[in-house]
């Protein structure tokens, strides 16, 4: 991270955003000095943050068509009849590549001219690939999936009847209590971040509301890029306001001007629906006689894994290349433009109305103790019931796998939680619960929650490599571990399964340990997990790739 450039970015700010303006330039000739100047930095800082981005330059930008490559479409084995497809109206070169679409729940997932497909959306090629009609109507994708609430009373998934009805409890609590009472109902309430990390909310947002300065952000981090996960999307398409009056709410408490959703760039709808939903909050006119001010602005990212990585995210924002910064300072002392900052994730947000119109005990008394309260899950297509699942915290893992009628398909494991998540053996199903201390000491994690089937039929090998070419691709190279490690994991397991050579496991064990303790953050130190999951639970699987030692 640079300081200064962070200073530089703030002097423009979130108005005269220079990633927002480096975003404009996709596909075509980028007149780097023109942004140096508008933007006072230098040529080779918005070459180098341009560069890090799939959809801005090289040679993924600018496609007309992008092909889901996450796991869970791989595990479906849909994508190479999708390809075909494909390749029937597009030439090889103008169909690209995209980690994963948030179609998981029915595969099949692909994007045209901006525009997400899945299941049987093939069917529909040769309407969208036609001209415009202007009187006729567009062909729509018809997204389908189910929503279940496994609790007495939903939380994250309660609909929102009424904008201004919603809305009425943030007018409430500024008449009617301190700031410091409503922030303890967050502390008490026990919430962690949905995230991944699981850290307490309430702490989070304290640190931030005792820093003193002239500005402060509060930034949701809808860059959901985990394959398999959808639940953010959810969220973000079907209760925006569930996310926005959090957000708001965090401002109140911390004293922070500015909201900032950094949603990720392959979800098209949830910008949309976001856009409209601002709209809808500004005419209600909450703020406009009082002192607190507080606007939304929305921020879409270019395609990069590693802005999920919540420094990573604030350096996007800024016009710096996406790179993980070393903390402390954490981003609550010194964030967005080395302002203090809250961050936290969609569902984070999405869950605090809820206790503020119950109560913190009602939250709290929901999960373990230690994890409280409800956590969406999404199921992928392997489920015979895809889609999106609201559960208490400590419910049942095997539970939810009867209620949601097992699988459409034999499957060896549930890889959880996104490719740095645990690969659980079906064995180990009965054992776990849904929240953060089961998956830790039974050695996997629940992480963002997301659940990927793994069919009998899926090489472990091959899907070992396929974690370990994420990582190199999605590296942001700041960390020799990271950024080398994957890369000679991603070529061990490319000639092992073109039969080159075998490989010798002492050496794969300290690749695992050297990025598990060496990487900076959760990509490269994380990835070792769902491998040496594998080379656990399905040794016997895998063992022919290995040097037999006499």
């Amino acid at each position: 991270m640079s300081e200064n450039l962070s200073k530089l970015s703030g002097r423009k700010g979130l108005e005269d955003n220079l990633f927002e303006n480096i975003v404009k330039t996709k596909g075509k000739p980028l007149n780097l000095k023109q942004l140096a100047i508008d933007s006072k930095t230098g040529v080779a800082n918005v070459y180098g943050a341009s560069t890090a981005y799939d959809f801005i330059q090289g040679d993924n930008a600018g496609k007309r068509a992008y092909l889901c490559n996450g796991s869970s479409c791989l595990c479906a084995g849909t994508q190479p009849v999708v390809k075909k497809a494909l390749l029937d109206y597009f030439d090889e070169t103008d169909i690209g590549h995209v980690s994963c679409l948030g179609r998981c729940h029915e595969n099949a997932s692909f994007q045209l001219d901006g525009v997400n497909y899945s299941g049987q959306d093939t069917e529909l090629l040769e309407q969208i690939t036609q001209p415009v009609n202007l009187n006729a109507d567009e062909p729509q994708s018809q997204e389908n999936y189910s929503v279940h609430c496994y609790l007495a009373k939903p939380i994250l998934t309660e609909s929102i009847d009424s904008v201004s009805d919603y809305y009425q409890l943030f007018s409430d609590i500024q008449s009617r209590e301190l700031m410091t009472d409503t922030l303890q109902k967050i502390i008490q309430s026990g919430l962690r971040g949905r995230g991944g990390a699981g850290f307490p909310t309430g702490i989070k947002w304290q640190s931030c509301a005792r820093e003193i300065s002239d500005e402060k952000y509060i930034v949701c981090n809808a860059d959901e890029g985990d394959p398999g996960a959808f639940s953010d999307r959810y969220l973000l398409e079907q209760r925006p306001h569930a996310v926005l009056f959090g957000m708001l709410i965090a401002g109140y408490l911390v004293g922070a001007q500015w909201g900032v959703l950094y949603i990720r760039d392959e979800y098209p709808e949830s910008v949309e629906t976001i856009q409209q939903a601002i709209k809808e909050f500004e005419s209600l006119n909450l703020l406009e006689s009082g002192d607190f001010n507080f606007q939304f602005k929305i921020v879409r990212g270019a395609g990069a894994y590693i802005c999920g990585e919540e420094t990573a995210l604030l350096r996007s924002i800024e016009g710096q290349r996406p790179m993980v910064s070393v903390r402390p300072p954490f981003p609550t002392v010194k964030g967005l433009f080395n302002k203090p900052t809250v961050l936290n994730n969609v569902e984070t947000f999405a869950a605090v109305h809820w206790i503020l119109e119950n109560s913190p005990a009602s939250f709290a008394k929901l999960g373990n103790g230690r994890s409280t309260g409800s956590k969406l899950l999404s199921l992928d297509g392997c489920f015979k019931q895809p889609g999106i699942v609201e559960v208490s915290m400590g419910d049942s893992l095997q539970g939810v796998v009867e209620k949601a009628g097992g699988f459409v398909r034999p499957v060896k494991a549930l890889h959880i939680g996104g490719p740095l998540g645990g690969i659980v053996p079906m064995e180990k199903v009965s054992e776990l619960t849904i929240d953060f201390e089961s998956f830790s000491e039974q050695g996997f994690l629940l992480g963002h929650a997301s659940i990927i089937g793994i069919p009998e039929s899926q090489s472990m090998v091959e899907y070992i490599h396929h974690l370990f070419e994420f990582t190199s691709v999605e590296s942001c190279g700041k960390c020799f571990p990271c950024r080398l490690g994957a890369i000679r994991g991603k070529e061990m397991f490319a000639d092992a399964l073109m039969g080159k050579y075998k490989l010798d496991k002492v050496l794969l064990d300290d690749l695992l340990e050297t990025m598990e303790k060496g990487s900076l953050c959760a990509l490269g130190g994380g990835v070792p997990l769902p491998i040496k999951n594998v080379l656990t639970y399905f040794f016997e699987e895998v063992k022919d790739i290995f040097i037999t030692k006499s």
